[in-house]
């Protein structure tokens, strides 16, 4: 008796569908990655505009009055204050998040906004209506002045 050679094997059918199916999903996955990376840099910024809204509030607690600049380091924003009050304030920023303010000439209310650079939202709240707002941006953009909302006072 003849032995049986029998190879065992994928055909080539067999491999294409494999490789159809895998680019199927690949093609829905990424996509759904990228938005998924994005919520989580606007995220980063609405943290971090929190924790800065907190930051201004126990300043005016403290002093009576909300601090007379911003100044805007890597990673850090210091909340400078007047002589003779509390020592400077710092928030600490998370990776690409932007900070800037604006401060009312009595320096009784206060306007501020972050952007994470790869987010597309921009974060602002005021003295005013302490309620965070959103605003559309453009991915990869940097927060300016004039995204900061000025405050009602």
């Amino acid at each position: 008796m003849k032995p049986m050679n029998k190879e065992q094997g994928f055909t080539l059918i067999e491999l294409m569908i494999v490789v159809a199916i895998i680019g199927i999903l690949a093609a829905v996955a990424i996509p759904q990655f990228a938005s998924y990376r994005i919520k989580a840099f606007n995220t980063a910024a609405q943290s971090d505009l929190k924790g800065a809204a907190t930051a201004y509030e126990v300043f005016f607690n403290d002093n009576s009055e909300y601090p007379k600049t911003v100044l805007v380091a890597t990673g850090t924003a210091t909340l400078d204050t007047a002589a003779g009050l509390a020592a400077p304030v710092v928030i600490n920023l998370s990776k690409n998040v932007a900070f800037a303010s604006v401060i009312g000439t009595t320096n009784q209310c206060y306007g501020a906004a972050t952007k994470n650079a790869p987010g597309d939202k921009i974060y602002n709240v005021a003295s005013d209506a302490p309620s965070m707002v959103e605003a559309a941006s453009t991915a990869g953009t940097v927060l300016l002045d004039a995204d900061v909302t000025a405050p009602g006072c």
